[in-house]
């Protein structure tokens, strides 16, 4: 819960940001000389990028965590069975390992969404955070039905 309230607060201050550099480039726009039309055509292209990315990723965690849901509901979600150092850290060993489980179950049956999906947690405890998103990504279009293409 505390990561959705911490995803809404960015992405609302995000918007509040969107909407100030937005009005900036339409009042550069509305000076009508050459240099501050250029000016602002050029600051309200940030806010086209910035929005179009937060859309995407909102709709990439809103896909994942439908995923998770419907796994937790097979009772599919994979175990929390790392070991941790007294600060509470992911012991890496410990993330090895189970990374390695993860990854044979998933080159076991590589169509399947949910070894994808189960990869990507293992990633993501393993740090990998790029490659987590591509593994998650990977499960979403597994699970959609979609081609999925490989690299």
């Amino acid at each position: 819960m505390r990561a959705k309230i911490s995803y809404a607060v960015t992405a609302a201050v995000l918007v509040f940001y969107f909407v100030l550099v937005g009005s900036r480039g339409v009042m550069l726009i509305q000076s009508g000389t050459l240099l501050t039309v250029t000016f602002g055509v050029a600051v309200l292209i940030l806010p086209v990028i910035g929005v179009w990315f937060l859309w995407k990723n909102t709709q990439f965690v809103r896909r994942a965590n439908a995923l998770a849901a419907e796994l937790d509901a097979e009772g599919g979600l994979p175990v929390d069975e790392l070991k941790r150092t007294p600060g509470g850290r992911v012991d890496r060993d410990s993330a090895d390992e189970v990374f390695a489980r993860r990854k044979a179950e998933t080159e076991a049956a590589p169509g399947d969404w949910r070894t994808w999906f189960r990869l990507a947690v293992a990633y993501h405890d393993a740090r990998d955070t790029p490659r987590a998103r591509k593994a998650m990504q990977r499960a979403i279009a597994l699970h959609d039905g979609k081609p999925v293409h490989t690299a």
